[in-house]
């Protein structure tokens, strides 16, 4: 029997956001792949909609679950992760140079992207039980660096530069949340300083020069660059109101790469225009903003170190992409949440505000 006191709490605000994104993302697809001669893309959009209507369904399952269990369940939920992982390495299925997803018959998924969840959890219950008003010393944030790392390293690995720096600025986020004591924040940002230019030895040739091409594009007009100038003239000729819906000519004439995921708000500043992102980016500032207040409103400090992980998921991922697509970060294959194709990442978000809307109508039991 459900608790008539979860349906009077529930948070219909957070489930309108999301509706009306994911609506926002249908139509952008369609777009996207209405053109393309491949019949596998056309069909992509409608891929879609069933990957949601399986999201929505896991998004209830996990409203309905108390989100407190997973407090007991943070480790399971975590080695489970890095046994995923571990698997892609072995048995994942190679595409285009990295290994990032598992086949299970007519199903493929991208552990990395449920990595994402359980590093929230497993951070969100470490730090509710040794958050102090002092701030954490160096020591306490060992447990939490080693936490990071594994996973980081397995996504390193395949590789996906994208989801392990997205992994990255999760943890550093939620752990910047929690409060570091002030002489170990010195020295762990006096350490991040030093070690950074090392970072470019270990990248790959591909990874260095997708950096390069960030901060001049032009050096390789019709190589590494040319994704990002396409990017940036299909933004631009959107002007203030686009050009239509379904008359974007960048996307129609196939000058951008990637349209149905990395690039699909190219795609829709094209057609939409100014006016168009805005709606958007409201929509998504609605998102961030309600993710934000459910943290607030937590009394539980699991639900609130939760519900900030998961938020800040989020913002990276809208941060990140649109970033990337405008040429204002490198990029790294991040899609845009509820927006981009893809039905592991669809999966993971849609989780997540489930989430997110268990610890908002569970509130009242800590009032």
């Amino acid at each position: 029997m459900i608790d008539r006191r979860l349906v009077q709490n529930f948070d219909w605000g957070l489930l309108g956001v999301t509706l009306l994104l994911a609506l926002f993302g249908f139509l952008t697809l369609y777009s996207a792949t209405a053109t393309v001669s491949n019949g596998s893309q056309q069909m992509i959009y409608v891929k879609q909609i069933i990957w949601f209507c399986g999201g929505f369904v896991v998004m209830v399952m996990a409203f309905m679950i108390n989100y407190k269990l997973l407090d007991r369940w943070a480790d399971i939920i975590y080695i489970f992760c890095i046994i995923l992982l571990l698997s892609v390495l072995i048995f994942g299925k190679f595409v285009a140079g990295s290994r990032r997803w598992l086949v299970f018959g007519p199903l493929s998924i991208q552990p990395s992207e449920l990595a994402k969840v359980a590093i929230i959890i497993v951070l969100a219950k470490y730090y509710s039980n040794v958050a102090s008003p002092k701030g954490l010393q160096f020591r306490e944030l060992l447990k939490p660096l080693v936490y990071t790392g594994i996973p980081f390293l397995l996504i390193v690995k395949q590789p996906d530069l994208g989801t392990a720096m997205l992994l990255a600025f999760i943890a550093l986020s939620m752990t910047v949340f929690v409060k570091i004591e002030k002489k170990t924040y010195y020295w762990l940002l006096g350490s991040a300083m030093v070690c950074a230019p090392l970072v470019w030895f270990i990248l790959k040739d591909y990874q260095k020069k997708r950096i390069l091409t960030f901060f001049n594009p032009d050096r390789d007009p019709l190589g590494a660059g040319y994704h990002i100038i396409q990017s940036k003239i299909a933004i631009g000729s959107g002007m203030i109101t686009g050009k239509g819906y379904l008359e974007g000519t960048q996307n129609a004439l196939s000058f951008l790469p990637e349209q149905h995921t990395d690039f699909i708000f190219s795609v829709l500043a094209e057609e939409w225009g100014f006016l168009g992102t805005t709606v958007l980016l409201f929509l998504f500032f609605m998102l961030i903003f309600l993710g934000l207040k459910i943290a607030h409103g937590s009394k539980d400090p699991f639900g609130t170190m939760l519900a900030f992980g998961i938020t800040s998921m989020i913002f990276f991922h809208v941060f990140i992409n649109i970033g990337m697509v405008m040429g204002l970060m490198p990029v790294v294959g991040v899609t845009l949440p509820l927006i981009s194709y893809g039905g592991s990442s669809l999966m993971t978000i849609m989780v997540s505000i489930g989430l997110l809307i268990s610890i908002s109508i569970r509130r009242f039991m800590f009032e």
